[in-house]
């Protein structure tokens, strides 16, 4: 039967909050097993996977044990993995289905498989065979989610529609010895051996003192990695510092002002391979400085994955043109904060409230659906859906 609505939904804020460190599992689970009486389902046998190449695959030796008191008659086994991998083949017992990001949920590929046998208590259960896992030319830092039940996960309706696996269906078989797991769900690191070039391009500007005149920089993910960021994870900002003799009139989005310089985060789908985050500013041209040169640069975090430090910095020039003072009819080098409203052109206006890196929230502009990363670790934006899916 399927579980219950609330059970459900806590079940995958449980799955949800499993992070990368390390092998992690809930805490206090054995405890509630003592106390309960029928089956108490816990999987596990796997392991942190380390040092894999894109194209390789490996092998999920999965486990599930009753520390219950009576027998499950069917259960359900969940795998869930992140972008940078996907399934080599699967079962006809088990149904795929490919997730959109949403709420603190990344984006995954889900296997949910059914064994319609018995799982007796104090038997530690495998798979005859093990599902393969495949790693794909965008893996980096990744993750494996496994969870089991005796109710039907369910579709998610964030989801595409459940696709059947085409493989000869499994069953679960006694294992001797070893491997026991000790809760109903577990989430492992994959880590692979790639990397990804995190890239700024700058801007040339041109104008008239009393000009204002629009900037536009970026971050890029080139590539070939992406890179998961997990809530409470320190992830890359990038720091502009516009060139003299202007004041902003308009930030860009996820910028707050430091001094003369803006750092600025950036929603998770720019860390994807590819993907871009663009800053656009409005600044007016108060003075002609020669020579008035900004900047648009990485924060200085380690990073291994991106070993070309080349691109980490980039120019933004100012050529004032005709006539006209070099004394100076406003601020220089940008706002010193304050509020600020959101842009149509992605800019955000002094004068309204904005959030920025830091401990500040950042504002929530539009439907969200994923979570903003900034050099303080990762805020989320929620985009609460409705959902009928156990993670």
């Amino acid at each position: 039967m399927p579980m219950p609505p609330h059970s459900r939904r806590a079940s995958r804020a449980s799955f949800a909050a499993l992070g990368a460190a390390g092998l992690i599992v809930l805490a206090g689970a054995p405890a509630a097993f003592a106390d309960e009486t029928g089956p108490a389902l816990v999987v596990g046998g796997i392991r942190p996977i380390d040092g894999m190449k894109p194209g390789s695959t490996f092998d999920v030796p999965v486990t599930v044990a009753n520390k219950g008191t009576t027998t499950a008659e069917k259960v359900w086994v969940t795998y869930a993995v992140t972008r940078g991998l996907d399934y080599a083949e699967v079962p006809s017992n088990c149904q795929t289905q490919h997730i959109l990001p949403y709420d603190e949920l990344q984006e995954r590929w889900t296997a949910m498989c059914a064994f319609d046998q018995p799982v007796k208590p104090g038997v530690v259960y495998t798979t005859e065979t093990p599902l393969r896992v495949k790693v794909l030319n965008r893996a980096l830092k990744d993750e494996l989610n496994l969870r089991v039940g005796e109710g039907d996960p369910l579709a998610d309706e964030n989801g595409s529609p459940p696709v059947r696996g085409t493989a000869p269906a499994v069953k679960l078989v006694e294992k001797q010895s070893g491997g026991e797991g000790s809760a109903p769900y577990v989430a492992v690191p994959v880590t692979s051996v790639n990397t990804a070039d995190f890239q700024v391009t700058g801007a040339a500007l041109k104008g008239s003192v009393g000009e204002t005149v629009t900037m536009k920089v970026e971050f890029i993910n080139a590539g070939p990695a992406w890179v998961m960021t997990k809530q409470g994870e320190r992830s890359v900002s990038v720091v502009i510092t516009p060139p003299a003799g202007t004041s902003v009139v308009k930030r860009g989005i996820f910028c707050q002002a430091k001094g003369k310089a803006y750092h600025c985060g950036m929603i998770q789908p720019a860390l994807n391979e590819g993907g871009r985050q663009p800053y656009t500013f409005q600044l007016k041209i108060d003075k002609r400085v020669p020579h008035a040169k900004g900047s648009i640069a990485l924060s200085t975090e380690p990073r291994p994955f991106d070993p070309d430090k080349a691109n980490d910095k980039a120019d933004i020039t100012l050529d004032v043109t005709g006539g006209g003072p070099t004394g100076s009819t406003g601020s220089s080098g940008g706002s010193a904060g304050g509020s600020s409203s959101t842009g149509d052109d992605g800019t955000t206006a002094n004068g309204g409230s904005l959030a920025a890196t830091g401990s500040t929230a950042l504002p929530i502009t539009g439907l969200a659906a994923t979570a903003l990363v900034t050099g303080a670790g990762t805020l989320a934006i929620m985009h609460r859906r409705r959902t009928r899916n156990l993670r």
